[in-house]
């Protein structure tokens, strides 16, 4: 019943929404609309972060991921009604000044539907406090991996088939770093009003609303996590960090950045550029940890190490290539961040080699599946 009344509820304020949508004055108190919005999301990831999981975070998420299996089924079907061409060719060929290399670029890009750090992080934890047993984590790990993998791959669908002509495409990406979730918007949104009938204003209102609660997933997570990263510093350091303290110090450091160039908020995307190499650099952190536990196991590795071994010569490659294009501009905050991230990752390597190493020499046990799948009274009973 609460499910469907938050369904119900959701997609009734989108049509709401569309009909009657909330403006902001241009300013208040100097502040532009956009800086507001934000503030206003920093003011939920406070309280999403500092309440218990399942008072705030997971009610929120868990209506979300609702709402994402009903926008998927949408998409999907007017994949289906529609069948459109893609006209997006399969490799371009006039691409637009600046646009570096498809290696390695196309594989430090955002790439949740394929492989994600961030996601190894928030399975650590957000997730793994929401199970209601250990066993169910194959269970929800899978099919959120399939979920990704379905979003993906209709988001794919959407930006390369959602335009009617290939020069109306090339303007969508007239440059390097140009569509994003417009493109998704406006491509998915022509694909649901030419095969569901959807009206482009409300087809638009709802898969922005999906791309919306997804960033709003990723707010109040990354905040979590930034919150348990600060109590886990003070304990290092032998200083205790109370969670209120910790997230207060988690927000006004995120608050800072994204204020630092002015009051639109755009300090936020300063150190963006960085994202995608650190994402997948933390992916090959979380495998090389996968690699030890299978090693450990005495299970087959070769499904870990091959990804692992591709993704990070991809990522430090790309991170090298970045360490010289902000030498050349100038940029010594990135240049000095991008050392310390390469660094991080060759210290990783270096201790994964080693604990490789020190674990060929050790006495290891023998394990059968009747032992890791078996629920222990422990974890049986344990609650997240």
């Amino acid at each position: 019943l609460v499910s469907v009344v938050g369904v119900v509820a959701l997609y009734s304020l989108m049509l709401i929404g569309d009909r009657y949508p909330i403006s902001l004055p241009e300013t208040v108190l100097g502040i532009p609309a956009a800086g507001v919005w934000i503030i206003i999301l920093f003011i939920y990831a406070f309280c999403a972060s500092l309440l218990p999981v399942w008072m705030l975070l997971q009610p929120r998420d868990y209506i979300n991921g609702l709402q994402l299996f009903i926008g998927l089924g949408i998409l999907y079907a007017s994949f289906l009604f529609t069948r459109p061409d893609l006209v997006a060719p399969a490799f371009r060929e006039d691409v637009p000044a600046g646009t570096p290399g498809m290696f390695p670029l196309l594989f430090v890009t955002i790439a949740c539907g394929a492989i994600s750090g961030f996601h190894g992080m928030v399975a650590s934890g957000t997730s793994s406090k929401q199970l209601d047993k250990e066993t169910d984590a194959r269970f929800v790990g899978y099919f959120g991996a399939v979920g990704e993998g379905l979003l993906a791959l209709g988001t794919i669908i959407a930006t390369t088939a959602g335009f009617r002509t290939y020069q109306e495409w090339e303007s969508i990406y007239s440059e390097f770093n140009a569509g994003g979730v417009n493109a998704f918007v406006e491509g998915g949104g022509n694909l649901l009003n030419e095969g569901l009938g959807i009206s482009t204003s409300l087809s638009a209102t709802i898969l922005a609303t999906m791309a919306v609660l997804f960033a709003a997933t990723t707010m109040d997570s990354g905040v979590r996590l930034q919150r348990i990263v600060v109590q886990e510093i003070g304990d290092t350091a032998g200083i205790k960090i109370n969670t209120f303290l910790a997230t207060c110090i988690a927000v006004l450091v995120a608050f800072g950045l994204t204020f630092s160039q002015g009051t639109d908020g755009s300090g936020g995307m300063t150190i963006w550029p960085l994202f995608g190499t650190t994402n997948q650099l933390m992916a090959g952190l979380s495998l090389s940890i996968l690699l030890l536990i299978l090693m450990h196991l005495r299970r087959p590795t070769w499904p870990i190490l091959i990804p692992l071994l591709f993704l990070t010569v991809m990522s430090l490659w790309a991170a090298f290539i970045q360490l010289g294009t902000f030498f050349q501009e100038g940029n010594w905050l990135l240049f000095i961040m991008d050392v310390i991230i390469v660094l991080a990752a060759i210290w990783i390597i270096v201790e994964v080699f080693l604990a490789v190493g020190r674990m060929k020499h050790t006495k290891q046990i023998e394990w059968t599946d009747e032992d890791i799948d078996a629920p222990t009274p422990e974890s049986v009973d344990s609650k997240a």
